[in-house]
């Protein structure tokens, strides 16, 4: 569920740095920033309000001690987890803790809410389709009917007078995405508990907000295919959860053909009419729980589904393309930032502008920010720009940030002339930018356009692209293409702070 990003709210910047806890980055609200890695086996962004910054650092131990405490029983990924001991088991009523058997019996009522849809047992599917994505051809009718009826049967029966559950059947397990939609609601509780007036966590892409915080959200667009496209929405959540689930970005390749790696239970075949499904719910599992199912159900089924919960508000994108949005979605929808870019001084030379861009061409920029072999790694600031032949820039095409104070080890970005407020006193770090990004692969593109929106001429610019971390590392490269109306292709090697970076100059 990785489709949502943080948007900036005025006065706050979202906190996004490293794998320890570094010093977080204070508004005048009195709300800090928060980052950690491989929580739950992904990232976690976290924005706590509090009294104080100590008070901010008790409830964020608060709440990684909760997410500690349950991954240790409700983990699929520690083998050695409660889960995965009982999991092993076969016709034994084994005592379990009461949050196993809460997350048990939650799934028994959702697996009988959406019709079958959610199904613990779809890795079973799962595995025969990326065993034919390998082999290069679909399953035959045979085993997929044989898989549906092995995900048909039940795979667990629960005491809950006795606190015992007893695992069935052999096939395999997985409530990774319900699991972690609870124990990340369980984890704000914690932060409150504990002393935070407001929390905001974003466990990859499944965000809980809960008290005094209020929390911008974009909402990507599932047929973008880059970073810097705009998002297809914009919520403001207050004690409230979002989740959004799709198809779009992971999957299997078979026999030439994409198809969905979210599996409907009811035929063992990959769903395929919705690309995207984000629920805003009063809980993080409701919202996990309704996502999955609407991104599996056809559009009809799924408003069905949504009539009988009608205090949640969802937005799906249907493989055509189209949008059906709840009519209660527009009470959390908020206009989206304009992305601004450089500010021009006063007097200065505006950028060159025409139409002499070949519209049928883009720039798409692939980068990779490597994982450091480095406990006390700091993800890194990374800005990248388009400079005309007088090393103007023309265009930001990204500004992935935490704090304003470490902007300036930007040093090729960081200049007087780029980092001016607004003639109204907007700040450009809140509507250029978005939190920095954990280590992976990242697609940009550039149509040509500068920074108000219309095209450059034609000819030769300058990729610059940059990385730099707080006192740490710091990489600059600078690629120069002839953006003439010819495809190009240049690959630039890894540097301190960044992989391999790949230009294509090519038709859309």
């Amino acid at each position: 569920m990785a489709a949502i990003t943080l948007g900036l709210l005025p006065g706050f910047v979202a906190a996004h740095a490293a794998e320890l806890t570094v010093t977080p980055a204070k508004d005048a609200a009195g709300t800090w920033g928060f980052s950690h890695e491989n929580v739950l086996g992904t990232s976690l962004d976290a924005a706590i309000s509090a009294p104080s910054q100590h008070d901010a650092r008790v409830a964020e131990k608060a709440a990684l001690a909760e997410f500690d405490r349950l991954s240790v029983k409700l983990s699929a990924w520690n083998a050695d987890s409660e889960f995965s001991r009982w999991q092993r088991t076969r016709g034994v009523a084994v005592k379990v803790s009461p949050e196993l058997m809460e997350v048990l019996a939650r799934f028994d009522a959702w697996q009988g809410e959406t019709g079958g849809v959610l199904n613990a047992s779809s890795e079973t599917a799962a595995k025969v389709w990326r065993s034919a994505a390998v082999k290069g051809a679909a399953p035959s009718t045979e085993q997929l009917a044989a898989v549906v009826q092995a995900m048909k049967q039940p795979h667990w029966s629960l005491d809950r007078v006795h606190g015992t559950a007893t695992r069935l059947g052999g096939a395999p397990l997985v409530l990774a995405t319900f699991t972690k939609s609870w124990i990340t609601e369980k984890a704000a509780e914690a932060a409150l508990h504990a002393g935070a007036t407001g929390v905001m966590l974003n466990v990859g892409g499944d965000i809980v907000t809960r008290g005094a915080l209020t929390q911008r959200v974009d909402v990507a667009n599932p047929q973008a295919h880059t970073e810097n496209d705009a998002a297809i929405d914009t919520v403001v959540l207050r004690d409230r959860a979002i989740a959004t689930s799709g198809s779009y970005r992971r999957g299997f390749d078979v026999a030439g053909e994409h198809m969905s790696h979210l599996i409907d239970p009811r035929t063992a075949t990959p769903a395929s009419q919705v690309l995207s499904s984000s629920v805003i719910a009063q809980d993080a599992t409701t919202a996990g729980a309704l996502a999955t199912a609407l991104s599996i159900l056809s559009p009809r089924e799924s408003q069905a589904l949504m009539q009988r919960h009608p205090e949640a508000q969802y937005l799906i994108v249907t493989a055509a393309g189209k949008e059906i949005r709840s009519n209660g979605w527009t009470n959390y929808a908020e206009p989206k930032l304009e992305r601004a870019a450089y500010i021009v001084k006063a007097g200065a030379a505006a950028p060159q502008a025409g139409t002499n861009w070949n519209q049928a061409m883009e720039l798409q920029i692939k980068l990779e920010l490597p994982r450091m072999d480095n406990p006390r790694y700091r993800r890194p600031y990374v800005a990248v720009w388009i400079e005309d032949k007088d090393k103007y820039p023309v265009r930001t095409i990204a500004l992935w940030f935490k704090n304003p104070r470490w902007l300036n080890e930007l040093k090729g970005w960081y200049r007087d002339d780029q980092l001016r407020n607004l003639s109204e006193g907007t700040d450009i770090s809140a509507t250029v930018s978005s939190a920095t990004r954990v280590p992976g692969s990242y697609t940009l593109k550039w149509d040509g356009k500068d920074n108000n929106g219309k095209l450059v001429k034609a000819g030769t610019y300058t990729v610059v692209i940059e990385a730099a971390r707080e006192h740490g590392g710091h990489s600059l490269l600078r690629q120069e293409i002839n953006f003439n109306g010819t495809p190009a292709a240049k690959t630039l090697p890894a540097s301190d702070e960044l992989g391999v970076v790949q230009l294509d100059y090519r038709k859309h």
